[in-house]
This record gives structure tokens, C-alpha cells and sequence, in this order.
């Protein structure tokens, strides 16, 4: 079987979970099953849970997993509901690597590359909003905002204007020839972080961590490891304040004078207290790595 893809973080992953002896994990977004196999093979006492939204990264994950099809449940839907799902389950530990996969962005057809031809973005097919309705529909202030907000684009109002004023798109290609010529050069592509903006918008991609924390929140999950891997400064912040918010014991309003709220309401402890980071090796041997971190949470 032909494995187009390295795990990111793997060994690091791995660890994460070698404790856990019982119970599921859930891979909440499975995308090639790098970290699922690894789990598997490396753990014959769990279960694993493999979630994705996208048809084709399930199929070739149902092949690859075929071996451990006894200890696998799949469910295809987006990560934001998968805790809800099996929150009945003897959730042990949950995994999220956050971000586009390798299937997808190998994939010109999808959309996501500076040279693919068409303009599409959506991580689940079956949706309706896609990059090109973003590029060729969106106002220039709502344009500023997903630059701004979602793409960290230092210039976004000149980016959504070069936009407004050429569009429509039929491509990615197009914008990232056109944001190479009138975008100044710097380390990294012009178009890479307005491309990330419009990813992001159309997936909903904050929202939806942010809406996945909520449900670890409400699902009280004990004695369970929750290990993040993210790409960029936006997701990262949000893991980092989530993971923060479940330290604290004390949840009374700023300024209260006296605790009112019993000072027992931590969920668990922080296990990374600085994130984990790829190794110059990985980077070298797989350089979609070097942005990425992990962090690590366990629920008492």
C-alpha cells in the first residue's frame, strides 16, 4: 500500500498515549491513519475512534486500518461533533491534528495548492460555501476581515482590494500569480497567508476547535489525555486558553473579594507547559512540519 504521507509529530504522539491501558481514542481527524496505525500497533489493549469529514481520506484509512478492524470504529462527520457522538463511550484519550491534511493539499483538484486550477478549499465536499464564493462574492470589508482575522495578513486591505478589483477567479492559481506579482516577496509565499485566511473562512476552522473544546468541557471526560497539534498562531492561542481556563480551581468574576465559587473546579492538569515542536530532523525530512505544535492536556 502506498503511503503518501508522514505524520507529523509522530513519535511525540505516540507518547502522549502510552499510558493509557483501556477505553477508545478518539483520532478526531484521521485523515491517512498515521497516528491511528501508530497507536494501534504501538497499544493492543485500546480502541480508536476514526473521525473525518472527507470521503477519501476515510476509504484509504478503512484499507490501511484493515489489519485492526476488530479495536477501530469510523464516523465520518466534522471534528466539532465527534465528542458528542461517543460521549457515552470510555473515552480514554482524543486526538486532534488540526489543519489541512496531506490528501488534501496534494490534490491540486482540491483546490488548496498555488497551482491548482480550480478554487474550491472545502475540507468536506458536501458543503456549500467554497473559495471561490468567498473570492468572487465577499465584499472588500468582508474580504479585509477574513485577511485580517483568519489570514493574519499584515496588509489586507491591499490584498481584498487586488482581489475586488480583478475577480472573478476561477482558480487558485490565478490569485497566487497575481498576489506574486503585486504582493512584495518576503520568506514565505505572498499568497500563503491570505490563502490561509480563505481556508479558514471557509471551513470555519476557529469556530470549529473552539466549538470541539466546548464539548470536552461539557463531556467531563475522566482520567483522559486530549493531545492538539496546531499549525498557526490563531489555533495555537485558542488551545493554549482552553487548556488554561480547565487549570483553574477558581472561576469567580475578576475583582470578587472573597471565592465564592468553592475553588474546586478545575477539570485536570497542563502536561505540556511549553508546546511540543518538531526536531530540525523532522523538519528536514518533512518541512510541512515546521510549523507545527503540540500540546498536551489530561483530564483527572
Amino acid at each position: 500500500m502506498n503511503i503518501p504521507h508522514i505524520p507529523v509529530l509522530y513519535k511525540e504522539t505516540l507518547e502522549a498515549f502510552k499510558d493509557i491501558n483501556d477505553g477508545f481514542i478518539i483520532d478526531c481527524t484521521t485523515g491517512f491513519a498515521g497516528h491511528s496505525s501508530g497507536l494501534l500497533a504501538s497499544n493492543e489493549n485500546i480502541k480508536l475512534i476514526c473521525n473525518d469529514q472527507d470521503d477519501e481520506a476515510l476509504e484509504f484509512s478503512k484499507n490501511r486500518l484493515e489489519p485492526y478492524k476488530q479495536r477501530v470504529t469510523f464516523n465520518k462527520g466534522n471534528f466539532e461533533h465527534v465528542i458528542d457522538t461517543f460521549k457515552d463511550y470510555e473515552i480514554r484519550g482524543v486526538l486532534a491534528d488540526i489543519g489541512v491534511s496531506s490528501l488534501q493539499l496534494d490534490k491540486l483538484e482540491r483546490g488548496f495548492g498555488f497551482e491548482s486550477d480550480t478554487l474550491d478549499m472545502r475540507m468536506n465536499q458536501n458543503q456549500s460555501l467554497d473559495a471561490a464564493t468567498v473570492v468572487n462574492t465577499y465584499s472588500q470589508s468582508e474580504l479585509e476581515r477574513v485577511f485580517k482575522d483568519c489570514g493574519e495578513v499584515r496588509e489586507y486591505k491591499k490584498v481584498a482590494s487586488l482581489i475586488v478589483n480583478n475577480r472573478p477567479f476561477s482558480s487558485a492559481k490565478e490569485i497566487s500569480e497575481l498576489l506574486s506579482k503585486k504582493m512584495p516577496k518576503g520568506k514565505i509565499h505572498p499568497a500563503t497567508l491570505p490563502f490561509q485566511g480563505i481556508r479558514i473562512e471557509v471551513n470555519d476552522e476557529l469556530g470549529v476547535l473552539e466549538r470541539l473544546f466546548d464539548s470536552l468541557e461539557k463531556a467531563k471526560f475522566k482520567n483522559c489525555i486530549v493531545a492538539i497539534i496546531s499549525f498557526h498562531s490563531l489555533e495555537d492561542r485558542i488551545v493554549k486558553n482552553y487548556f488554561k481556563k480547565w487549570t483553574k480551581s477558581c472561576i469567580c468574576p475578576d475583582g470578587v473579594f472573597r471565592c465564592e465559587c468553592g475553588n474546586n473546579h478545575a477539570l485536570g492538569k497542563i502536561i505540556t507547559k511549553k508546546p511540543i515542536i518538531p526536531t530540525a530532523l523532522e523538519i528536514k525530512q518533512n518541512p510541512r512540519s515546521r510549523s507545527s505544535k503540540l500540546r498536551i492536556f489530561k483530564f483527572d
